[in-house]
């Protein structure tokens, strides 16, 4: 099995993170302790679109407040650019399922939050801002209120807001879990776009197959907890993906090699 080190690692593209022998384990209230995930080798290069999947409780969330610098890890370590994370890094953004946007705030000052927490130059951050609000579809939009918003449109501010202080690496957790299906496909094809544009590299926590595939370079599957990479799937479909790829024999291929790691249970063997 592929311990995410090898194949894509070989390329040109340097190493953006580093995991190694990641685990997280928790203690329950009768004092057992679970082990929820790990442990973990992987190695994610500068520019990558990594998708996760994996059965429910199996630790994708885990791996990414991991990853964010949220939780403490139980054991292992993971280093961006060879400095260890021990605490929230200002080098990685984060999107969650909802946008979390504060309603009595606009869309601008929305964005400009990280800024601001941060204390950025507030001429440079404010160009920043509308220049990723212009990327995202929402140039005309920066004076309204969440909820003169679409769900789309609150994630469009979400994914802006993550990234308006330059950080190199995305990580979402379902960003577009809520999202309807047509919107959910329209934010899709709006996500590969923005990373194309902003050059960042995107670890994606998704329930879909599909979408799994239609976004990454490479697709992680997660075992049931503990969570240990079941499989790591190198996706061959050229960066331009519009949605008739879905409908494509080589996107069957790839869906069907990930969809076989589950049972009709919906779990992962």
């Amino acid at each position: 099995m592929d311990d995410g080190r090898t194949g894509r690692s070989e390329l040109a593209a340097p190493a953006l993170i580093q995991i190694e022998q990641l685990e997280k384990k928790y203690r329950t209230r009768d004092g057992q302790v679970v082990q929820a995930l790990g442990p973990i080798d992987l190695t994610i290069l500068q520019g990558e679109f990594i998708t996760v999947v994996g059965p429910s409780g199996c630790g994708k969330s885990t791996l990414l407040n991991l990853l964010a610098g949220l939780i403490e890890r139980s054991g292992g370590s993971i280093r961006v650019r060879g400095t260890p994370i021990d605490g929230p890094q200002r080098d990685i953004g984060v999107v969650f399922q909802s946008a979390v946007l504060l309603p009595w705030k606009t869309t601008f000052e929305n964005v400009m939050l990280p800024a601001t927490v941060l204390g950025l130059d507030r001429v440079k951050a404010g160009e920043r801002a509308k220049t990723l609000l212009e990327m995202v579809g929402l140039k005309d939009f920066v004076q309204k209120y969440p909820n003169e918003l679409s769900g789309g449109m609150q994630q469009r501010v979400a994914i802006a807001r993550a990234l308006v202080h330059d950080p190199t690496m995305l990580l979402m957790d379902e960003p577009f879990g809520a999202l309807d299906a047509m919107t959910r496909e329209s934010m899709n094809l709006e996500i590969r776009r923005i990373w194309r544009d902003s050059g960042k590299t995107v670890l994606f926590v998704t329930h879909s197959i599909p979408e799994a595939v239609f976004l990454g370079t490479r697709v992680l599957v997660l075992s049931p907890r503990p969570g240990r990479i079941a499989d790591l799937v190198e996706v061959d479909l050229g960066d331009e993906r519009d949605l008739d790829l879905m409908t494509s024999d080589r996107f069957g291929t790839y869906s069907r090699r990930i969809r076989r790691h589950f049972q009709s249970k919906g779990v992962i063997e």
